[in-house]
């Protein structure tokens, strides 16, 4: 029997949008024991970092490797490539494509475009170039729940024509609900009906791995995930979580909890992430976590929660000195 999730795929971002947590300050023996790990979890894919361009970076010298890929670099981390294979994100703006090899002399197989819904046109044509020099590609649409949807059927146009492989939904903010998840799959596939379809979800309201299923159970290939749910703010849908109840034998939880053994139990003792109550309020807002990012980072008023959500709603406050 042939499950309704047989078809799906899992990407793991741990390393990419952990990356955020951490500043991208990952060991080479972190990253080479996580690869090991999904590979022998039967994992798809690894995203082992962003694509970006360092001189187009603000702060670059600052952020780990995994911030700005380096082909040479990756074949000294990645010297014996498995069946996983590996991916990078790029952003609008910060990738210079010139810095960018065929995929024939790259260990990436995988290249996804973020964008914001005004610069769909612009990461398209990024796409363009990725897909002619022989990548795998994704566009990866941000913030969602605050995209209008007239703005979302006039992307849809330029998506249908392009050659991207696969779009994703992405639910930036925690914000959606599973019944959102399902209409925006709906909607997606009605207008996209010659795409996959791929979906990243955040934690803030603790729905990214029920969010995740009820993609994947509509015909959404692509599952982005990430090991212990490391990943900005709230984090992402748990690899583990995932890897422990698609039906398809060839993925095997042990060797993820392994690695959550041997290396995330003592990251997360000194980085923070995960559900969260100043997260939750503003997932629950359908705001962008950056207030709550800023409230966690300030020792006076960490854990001060009803001030936090007071603050955000009240309209006469929210925006005074």
């Amino acid at each position: 029997m042939t499950s309704k999730t047989s078809h799906c795929k899992i990407v793991d971002c741990t390393i990419r949008d952990g990356g955020l947590v951490n500043n991208w300050d990952f060991s080479i023996e972190f990253v080479q024991h996580l690869y090991n790990s999904l590979n022998e979890a039967g994992v798809d894919y690894m995203e082992i970092g962003y694509k970006n361009s360092p001189k187009l970076l603000k702060g670059a010298e600052s952020a780990g490797p995994w911030r700005f890929l380096n082909d040479d670099f990756l074949r000294k981390v990645i010297p014996n490539k498995g069946h996983t294979k590996l991916s990078a994100l790029v952003d609008i703006g910060r990738v210079d494509e010139n810095d960018i090899l065929p995929r024939s002399e790259s260990l990436l197989d995988l290249i996804r475009v973020a964008c914001y819904i005004q610069d769909v046109d612009k990461a398209l044509e990024l796409v363009k170039v990725f897909h002619d020099r022989g990548y795998e590609t994704t566009l990866n649409i941000m913030a969602l729940s605050n995209v209008m949807e007239n703005q979302l059927i006039e992307a849809f146009e330029l998506i249908r024509e392009s050659v991207v492989d696969v779009v994703y939904i992405v639910d930036s903010y925690g914000s959606l609900k599973p019944n959102d998840m399902a209409y925006l799959v709906d909607k997606f596939k009605e207008h996209l009906p010659n795409k996959r379809l791929g979906s990243h979800t955040h934690n803030n309201l603790q729905l990214a791995f029920a969010n995740t299923i009820i993609a994947a159970e509509k015909g959404v290939e692509l599952l982005d995930a990430s090991v212990y749910g490391m990943g900005r703010a709230a984090g992402n849908c748990n690899t583990e979580l995932l890897v422990a109840h698609l039906p398809n034998a060839k993925y095997n939880v042990r060797p993820v909890l392994d690695m959550i053994e041997k290396y995330m139990l003592p990251l997360r003792e000194k980085e923070e992430w995960g559900y969260i109550m100043e997260y939750m309020v503003t997932g629950m807002l359908d705001e962008h976590p950056r207030s709550a990012m800023a409230q966690r980072d300030s020792s006076d008023n960490r854990d001060k929660v009803v001030d936090f959500y007071d603050r955000l709603t009240t309209p006469e406050i929210a925006h005074s000195k």
